[in-house]
């Protein structure tokens, strides 16, 4: 249904989308580079999980998820990405200050950057500021430069940024194809979950949670949350009376 809004949000279905465009969900506009997005959360959510006792339960099964949308969105290529890997990796072998020695492309996610996107409904109409309700998701400005614009280059240690080359477009089609295995709505949300993923393991990291409260809680203070705690228990069949 969702794969339905992008659909009647640009019209004419293209071999590539737009980014920029809408999605056909309010505030959400099409995600430049999700394929390259995608890989550096995961990459990073799982880097950092790396760090929690492997007895943790948040680490358990955020990592079972993270691992396997990971692998979904990797298996994915987009036309032209041997060649570019080819290039990318002469360019990694140049510069081992920013990228590490003996680095391979293929773990390495540089972000890409978009051109400046602008709204027209952001712009000035008959000598004044359109003055518009505020939309529901992504409606201030800090966060939809987040959606025109990928994480910052990565710069050289002498502070000049790397002339990176970007990793192919992914196809519409191939786009819809991560959506379809996914499951979780259009890409850009997947995006948005891993976002907020990646963000929430630093939290977590940070509360150290695993550990031993320092006040211990009273006796039975979580008893009432036990699960089948106040039923007598499954109701038995109606008796056959035949």
């Amino acid at each position: 249904m969702k794969s339905s809004a992008r659909l009647l949000a640009t019209v004419k279905p293209e071999r590539f989308l737009t980014p920029g465009n809408p999605t056909g969900l309010t505030g959400l506009l099409t995600h430049p580079a999700p394929r390259t997005q995608l890989l550096y959360y995961y990459s990073s959510t799982l880097q950092k999980l790396s760090k929690f006792p492997e007895h943790s339960v948040y680490r358990k099964s955020t990592e079972a998820i993270t691992k396997q949308r990971y692998d979904i969105v990797a298996a994915i290529k987009p036309e032209g990405y041997e060649e570019w890997a080819q290039r990318a990796q002469k360019l990694v072998d140049k510069h081992p200050e920013v990228f590490g020695k003996d680095a391979d492309v293929r773990n390495i996610f540089v972000p890409a950057q978009l051109t400046e996107y602008k709204n027209p409904l952001d712009t000035e109409w008959g000598g004044r500021n359109l003055d518009l309700p505020s939309m529901e998701g992504t409606r201030m400005p800090e966060e939809k430069r987040r959606h025109r614009k990928y994480i910052d280059r990565v710069a050289t240690s002498q502070g000049d940024d790397v002339d990176w080359e970007n990793e192919p477009p992914l196809e519409a089609e191939q786009i819809a194809e991560i959506e379809n295995k996914i499951g979780a709505g259009l890409i850009e949300e997947v995006i948005e979950v891993a976002e907020g993923e990646n963000k929430l393991v630093d939290t977590i990291l940070e509360s150290r949670c695993w550990e031993e409260l320092e006040e211990k809680p009273p006796q039975g203070q979580w008893d009432y949350f036990t699960r089948d705690q106040h039923t007598p228990g499954t109701q038995e069949p109606p008796k056959d009376k035949n």
